[in-house]
């Protein structure tokens, strides 16, 4: 099989991100206004410095609940994963898809020279696999 593409053929370009000491609660408000399962988190230069999803926030909150604290006081950087899986523009779209069923996560900042340049998430893999899967019926039915 032919590798189909680059990440940057189906990567979001500008991905909405989130500063790391925004309260959790606005943090959640946006995912579900936004229908999204995860942000990257950034400091204030930008630099990506994280990723919460909504497992994150699930935990983070249910954490607060049971410790009978306030969710309202909770900050991003207290709930997100610091342990950044990226990939880069240039990385193989089946390789990066194969490191996301392993690692059980289903998007990944795009990063290059230490910023953030975009995000790809399962969805833009699969759409990338069935796009290429087309082209390549394409073609052996006019060969």
């Amino acid at each position: 099989m032919t590798q189909p593409t680059r990440i940057a053929d189906c990567m979001r370009k500008k991905p909405l991100t989130i500063r790391r000491d925004v309260n959790l609660v606005e943090a959640i408000e946006m995912l579900v206004d936004h229908r999204l399962t995860g942000v990257t988190v950034v400091d204030d230069t930008g630099r990506p410095v994280g990723v919460l999803s909504e497992l994150d926030c699930i935990q983070a909150v249910l954490t607060t609940i049971y410790n009978d604290g306030d969710p309202e006081l909770s900050l991003v950087h207290e709930a997100m994963t610091a342990d950044i899986n990226s990939c880069g523009p240039e990385d193989n779209i089946v390789e990066v898809a194969q490191d996301m069923l392993r690692t059980r996560q289903r998007r990944r900042p795009v990063i290059e020279g230490g910023r953030l340049v975009g995000q790809v998430s399962s969805s833009n893999i699969l759409w990338a696999l069935m796009e290429h899967s087309r082209r390549k019926v394409s073609r052996q039915r006019v060969s």
